[in-house]
């Protein structure tokens, strides 16, 4: 799952995962283990942790909820396991599972492990070891929404998710749910995001259709071939996925998509390259996307605005558990500011 650019670390304090009770879980389900267990941590990401787990010449990838997860339903490590075990028999982008764990004696809450893929992860930043080249990122952002549309014409049971999600009245329940999430998590006052919540209920579409959706998917939630990193490789963090309203799955990309004119009003919301010369815009992810699936141009406009309130709730909850003490980890500190962008963004967008 990385490359030079994307190394692990030591696992942060407060992180830590009890080796000796893992050791003596994998011994019994994963036959390659030998010798010592090393476990190292992925530094990024924001929601669920993850680590490289290390026997030998082997590694695996262990994932598991934070600590001090108030929201059981945004990190359930075993959907998150079925939806792999599935997909990853009929989507290559989707890495293969290996053991799931439900004993919360091991290390305390769910958690499971899957095979480690290598591969290139874009950030806010250009890599270094890639040459700088408008005409590559294009390409890449290309790779990147096909990913998604391919995703979205999977028939859920070919991957035996016939039964995974319920897409009927889809787009109301993400409304209210998103809604009343960001409530439960609050800690200022935000008119914009009030008024955005407000907006969302009013103006509800009609389903577009039902499709597989990630949820979350944005550029540092996929991985490039380090060979070919012009093609989307691997498809990370699945915790999220359902079967629900293709649209509002590509309005969460949307509203993760800074362009180069939004860097002083999004300066803390931005999650890859999306800003730097080549990338595409909003308006041509979304015609390639249309493209891809023999779709009509579609109004995006509701779909934008609801993958900003929802990433500025997702936001909102990391930083309620920083605020209420349940983590020290010094990147929450300022997440408060993320949210504001966001919800100003999405007042922005509805007003146009």
């Amino acid at each position: 799952m990385s490359t030079p650019a994307e190394e692990t670390c030591l696992v942060r304090q407060g992180e830590e995962l009890d080796v000796p009770r893992l050791s003596a879980f994998l011994l019994d389900h994963i036959a390659t283990l030998s010798g010592e267990l090393e476990v190292l941590q992925f530094p990024h990401g924001h929601s669920n942790l993850t680590y490289l787990i290390r026997s030998g010449s082997e590694e695996w990838v262990l994932r598991r909820p934070p600590f001090g997860n108030q929201v059981k339903s945004a990190h359930d490590m075993g959907r998150e396991y079925r939806v792999l075990s599935g997909l990853s028999l009929v989507f290559s982008p989707a890495p293969r599972p290996l053991v799931y764990c439900e004993d919360e004696s091991v290390l305390g809450a769910p958690f499971y492990v899957m095979e480690r893929r290598r591969g290139l992860i874009l950030r806010r930043d250009w890599p270094p070891e890639l040459p700088r080249s408008p005409e590559l990122l294009r390409e890449m952002c290309g790779s990147l929404i096909d990913a998604l549309a391919d995703l979205h014409e999977i028939n859920p049971r070919d991957a035996g998710l016939a039964d995974f999600g319920k897409p009927d009245g889809y787009v109301g329940r993400q409304i209210e749910g998103w809604t009343k999430r960001y409530r439960a998590a609050q800690t200022d006052e935000v008119p914009e995001m009030e008024a955005a919540a407000e907006w969302l209920a009013a103006q509800l579409p009609a389903e577009s259709g039902a499709s597989l959706i990630h949820n979350d998917f944005k550029f540092d939630n996929v991985a490039f071939d380090p060979q070919n990193p012009r093609q989307v490789s691997t498809i990370l963090d699945w915790e999220m996925a359902t079967i629900g309203d293709p649209l509002m799955d590509l309005g969460t990309t949307l509203g993760y998509w800074v362009e180069a004119s939004e860097i002083a009003q999004l300066s803390a919301s931005f999650v890859g390259p999306t800003w730097l010369p080549g990338a595409l815009t909003r308006e041509e992810l979304v015609d390639r996307y249309a493209a891809r699936r023999g779709l009509a141009s579609c109004n995006m406009r509701y779909y934008y605005v609801f993958g900003l309130f929802k990433i500025a709730v997702i936001v909102q909850q990391i930083y309620a558990r920083f605020a209420r003490g349940s983590t020290g980890d010094p990147r929450f500190a300022t997440l408060n500011s993320c949210v504001r962008q966001m919800a100003r963004q999405a007042t922005r967008a509805i007003a146009e």
